[in-house]
C-alpha cells in the first residue's frame, strides 16, 4: 500500500497538491482495514510525502528526492531512482585557484583547477544549484561532458576510485539569485551540503558547495550503535 502511493508520487502520477480520498473511503476501495490504511498514511506523512490539512484533507506535498548518505553524486542517485536529470552549466572556468580552495585540495597556491557552477533539474523542475572545484591533473573536463554526465562518473571513468569524503549538511535561506534559479521565493528554506572527496591514492580530488530546494530534497541516513 505504502509503496504503491509512494511510487505514484515519485512518478508524477500523483502531482504536488493532489488530494487523496479520506482514509475510510480509501480503505474501502482498496479492501483494507481502517487501521492498516491509517498506518500507511501515517508512514507517508512522516516521510514528508503527504500532509494533512484541516478542512482540506490529505494532500501530496512533493515528489521529494530522498538521498542516502553514500559516496555518490546527485546525478547517480537520480538515475538509479529512475528519474531523468538534466544539467545546465551556468559558469565554467579553468584557471588558477584561490588560496583557500588550493589549501582544501592540498595543492600549491596558483595551481590551475576546474571551477564550475551547475543547475540540476528533474522533469523540468529545478532541484539543486551546485558549485565545484576539481583538480586538473586527473582528466580534462568540458562543459559538454558536465551537461551529459555526473561529475563523479566522469572522474570514475578517468580512473578515480573514491575512498572517503568529509561532508557537512545544513540549512540556509535563499538569496535573490538562488531563488530565481531554483524557482522559489527569496527567504525560502534550502538544504545545504559541503563535501570534499578523497581517492584511494590519497589525493583530495574535489570540493563542492551545493544547495537544494527543501520542498523537494532530503538526506536519509542509517545510524548504527557501536
Amino acid at each position: 500500500m505504502v509503496q504503491g502511493i509512494e511510487a505514484a508520487i515519485h512518478s508524477g502520477v500523483l502531482e504536488f497538491g493532489s488530494r487523496l480520498d479520506n482514509e475510510i473511503e480509501l480503505a474501502g476501495k482498496l479492501n483494507l482495514s481502517r487501521p492498516t490504511m491509517r498506518k500507511a498514511m501515517d508512514e507517508l506523512v512522516r516521510a514528508g510525502l503527504l500532509v494533512r490539512k484541516r478542512g482540506v484533507g490529505t494532500q501530496v506535498v512533493s515528489n521529494r528526492v530522498r538521498r542516502h548518505l553514500e559516496l555518490t553524486s546527485l546525478f547517480d542517485d537520480l538515475q538509479q531512482s529512475g528519474q531523468n536529470p538534466a544539467t545546465e552549466v551556468l559558469d565554467f572556468r579553468h584557471s588558477q585557484t584561490a588560496t583557500g580552495v588550493a589549501e582544501t585540495l592540498e595543492l600549491p597556491a596558483g595551481t590551475r583547477i576546474y571551477h564550475f557552477i551547475r543547475l540540476r533539474t528533474v522533469g523540468g523542475k529545478p532541484l539543486a544549484l551546485m558549485e565545484n572545484w576539481v583538480r586538473d591533473d586527473i582528466t580534462e573536463i568540458t562543459e559538454g561532458a558536465l551537461r551529459g554526465q555526473g561529475l563523479y562518473q566522469l572522474l570514475r571513468d578517468a580512473g578515480v576510485n573514491f575512498r572517503l569524503a568529509t561532508q557537512r549538511i545544513g540549512a540556509a535561506v535563499a538569496d535573490q539569485r538562488q531563488a530565481e534559479l531554483l524557482e522559489v521565493a527569496a527567504g525560502d528554506a534550502l538544504v545545504t551540503m559541503e563535501r570534499t572527496a578523497v581517492d584511494d591514492a590519497g589525493r583530495t580530488v574535489e570540493t563542492g558547495r551545493h544547495v537544494y530546494r527543501a520542498d523537494s530534497y532530503s538526506f536519509e541516513m542509517t545510524l548504527v550503535q557501536r
